[in-house]
């Protein structure tokens, strides 16, 4: 009986409050960064109802993502059909340049063959959009990983081998459309050709518009997408984009690729631009070397706001390695470092930044804070999933990374380079002298 029970408990054990987002989410970010092109989610409806949710309230722009709208008969019998009406649909609608599908639990559930369905909607319809296809369950994976196959689905499909070109390309991982746009700047400021994919810089934190578009302006141009395999090197930006997954591996299609974690910190800064100087042949401009001379600086001056100060690191495992380095640089110490995603070599590395830190994969919000109780935790950092652990541990929550529901200005985080550490360093240590000011009784206003 007691055995019953153990096999029982180990398999009502749900994860409450989840580190991690779906799969399908990130495909349709991926999606989103590519000019004129609409997501189609095929399966329920709900999926692209809950993906539009999040999106829309974290980068506060219209977000529309198609569905093939399964019913029951579609579920029992397959989603054929469905697909090929979404198809004309959405062709006929938006005129799009690309349609991105990606399929859901459901979809995939049943062994929907959307390659075939595909393949045969060409032949029925005649139409010349091209169709990405990239298989998203999300009991196989999660938002950055079908961000990940998203990427390389579009490149297996669109991009073409030709002679190498004179230009790089620069693929990041799940960041801030702000983050997008400074890595133009780089490139800008290197002088050199890149192409920069996915590119949501502006269909997800876009002007306003005087009429209403179908389709958010911007995204990287399918012409650009078609030449990324001719590069003369690739810039690959985050732990998750190194992994093979459901669609290959991006090592397979990009020209000498440089692999590296997200650029938040000095060493990890310092990793980044050097990989550029060797990608471009070019040295870093004048404009950088000023930007790490202040960040060094600031990094003397709030060091006794730091020093030893413990903190929980929770999010996407990009993000989570990167300020696990950063931490460790300014004297924070991380005690507990929790992301969504099952990949040991992740953590491997989170242990090489914080080798005394409780390093939590596949993990939620409810079990750190079991965790957390009694660790004396001085900060979180993190997105607005952490305001459950900031709540019930009374300490201030470091907005970071997605999605971040309860601040405005959340697609303006700027998080990578000199300038992006820099000013989640002043976040950091602004949380702090205000929980510092507030929970003291006199309330003194020089720190």
């Amino acid at each position: 009986m007691k055995a019953q029970e153990k096999v029982i408990e180990k398999i009502a054990d749900p994860a409450r409050n989840t580190c991690r987002l779906c799969a399908p989410l990130g495909a349709s970010t991926v999606f989103r960064g590519i000019e004129n092109c609409i997501p189609l989610l095929h399966g329920s409806q709900g999926c692209s109802t809950y993906i539009r949710r999040y999106m829309i309230s974290h980068f506060r722009e219209p977000v529309d993502i198609a569905s093939s709208n399964f019913s029951e008969s579609a579920a029992v019998f397959g989603g054929r059909e469905n697909l090929h009406t979404a198809l004309d649909n959405v062709i006929g609608k938006y005129q799009p340049s690309l349609v991105g599908i990606a399929t859901t639990c459901l979809s995939e559930t049943i062994g929907d063959d959307v390659s075939l369905y595909i393949k045969e909607y060409n032949e029925k319809s005649k139409s010349d959009v091209p169709v990405v296809n990239v298989p998203t369950p999300s009991y196989k994976g999660i938002h950055t990983d079908g961000y990940r196959d998203a990427v390389i689905s579009c490149i297996k499909t669109v991009s073409k081998e030709n002679e190498s070109g004179d230009f790089i390309n620069i693929i990041p991982a799940f960041v801030s459309p702000e983050d997008l746009r400074h890595l133009k700047e780089i490139a800008s400021d290197f002088k050199t050709d890149a192409v920069l994919f996915p590119d949501y810089s502006e269909t997800l934190d876009g002007e306003s518009w005087e009429s209403y578009k179908k389709i958010s302006p911007g995204g990287t141009l399918l012409s650009d997408i078609a030449r990324i395999k001719s590069a003369k090197a690739s810039i690959v930006i985050g732990s998750s984009l190194s992994r093979s997954g459901l669609s290959g591996s991006l090592s397979d299609h990009l020209p000498n690729s440089h692999f590296m974690n997200l650029p938040i910190g000095i060493d990890l800064c310092d990793e980044f631009f050097g990989a550029f100087e060797k990608a471009t042949g070019k040295q870093l401009p004048e404009k950088y070397s000023s930007e790490r001379n202040r960040l060094v600086d600031s990094y003397m001056d709030a060091h006794k706001y730091f020093f030893e100060k413990r903190a929980i690191i929770a999010g996407d495992e990009d993000l989570v390695v990167s300020l696990a380095s950063f931490m460790s640089e300014i004297g924070i110490v991380p005690v507990i470092c929790a992301t969504g995603s099952d990949n040991p070599a992740a953590a491997e590395i989170i242990k090489k930044y914080a080798p005394d830190a409780e390093v939590m994969s596949d993990s939620d919000y409810a079990t750190v804070l079991d965790k957390a109780k009694g660790m004396n935790c001085d900060l979180v950092i993190g997105s607005s999933k952490g305001f459950y652990l900031s709540k019930n541990l009374s300490i201030p929550l470091v907005r970071v990374g997605f999605p971040v529901h309860d601040r405005f200005g959340s697609q303006r985080i700027k998080h990578l380079g000199y300038r992006g550490t820099q000013s989640i360093l002043d976040n950091i240590a602004n949380a702090i002298i205000e929980h510092k000011q507030n929970s003291s009784n006199i309330g003194y206003s020089y720190l």
